[in-house]
C-alpha cells in the first residue's frame, strides 16, 4: 500500500505533464481556421514555423505562444500539486508535445514548449533561452538553427547559474530537439534549409 501512494504522486505528475503536452495547438487551430490539415502542408510539423507556411501570421503566433504556454501551466501545476516533482511534469509536457498519443506520436519538435517549460522551472534561464532563440533568428532567419540552438542554451544557462538540478533533464531534452530536427541539419549542411519568408525548396 505504501509502495503505491509512493508512486501515485510522480505517476499523476507525468500524466498531468503529457496531456496538455500533447494539445496539438497547430493542427487544431488551422482547422478551426479553415487552413487545412497541418499535417500535410509544408515540412508537415504542427509547430509555429510550419503554421506559418499557411501565410496565416495571426495562427502562427498563437500557436507559438499556445505550444510555450502548455509546458508552463503543465509544470505550475504539478508544482502546485504535488510539489518536488516539477521536473516529472516538464518531460511529459516535453514528450507530449513531441510525440503525441492523439496524432499516432507524431508531434512537433518542441523547441517552443521547451521554452515554456524552461521559464516555468527557472525564469532566468527563459531570458537566456529567449535571447538565443530570437536573436538567431533575427539575424540568420533559419528557424532549425535558431531553435537547435536555444535548447542547447539551456543546459549550458544552468550550469552557469548553479541549477544542476535542471542540467540533465534539460540536457536530455535538449538531445531530444537536435534528434527532432535531423532533417533539418541534413539540409543545412547540403545548403538547402530555407530561411523564414522564402519557400520550401
Amino acid at each position: 500500500m505504501k509502495t503505491e501512494i509512493l508512486w501515485l504522486a510522480p505517476t499523476l505528475s507525468l500524466v498531468l505533464g503529457y496531456l496538455p503536452g500533447a494539445i496539438p495547438f497547430g493542427v487544431i487551430l488551422t482547422r478551426l481556421a479553415g487552413a487545412g490539415d497541418l499535417r500535410t502542408i509544408g515540412s508537415g510539423n504542427i509547430g509555429a514555423t510550419n503554421v506559418l507556411r499557411t501565410g496565416r501570421k495571426g495562427l502562427a503566433a498563437a500557436t507559438l505562444l499556445l505550444d510555450m504556454a502548455k509546458g508552463a501551466v503543465a509544470v505550475l501545476l504539478v508544482d502546485h500539486l504535488f510539489p518536488g516533482n516539477a521536473l516529472l511534469a516538464a518531460a511529459g509536457a516535453f514528450v507530449g508535445h513531441c510525440y503525441p498519443v492523439w496524432l499516432g506520436f507524431r508531434g512537433g519538435k518542441g523547441v517552443a514548449t521547451l521554452m515554456g517549460i524552461v521559464v516555468a522551472l527557472y525564469w532566468p534561464l527563459g531570458l537566456v533561452y529567449a535571447v538565443a532563440w530570437l536573436g538567431l533568428l533575427a539575424v540568420l532567419r533559419i528557424s532549425s538553427v535558431a531553435g537547435m540552438v536555444a535548447a542547447i542554451s539551456a543546459p549550458v544557462a544552468a550550469a552557469a547559474f548553479g541549477r544542476f538540478d535542471l542540467v540533465l533533464l534539460l540536457l536530455a531534452l535538449a538531445a531530444i530537439v537536435v534528434w527532432k530536427h535531423r532533417d533539418n541539419i541534413a539540409r543545412l549542411l547540403s545548403g538547402t534549409e530555407p530561411r523564414l519568408g522564402k519557400p520550401r525548396g
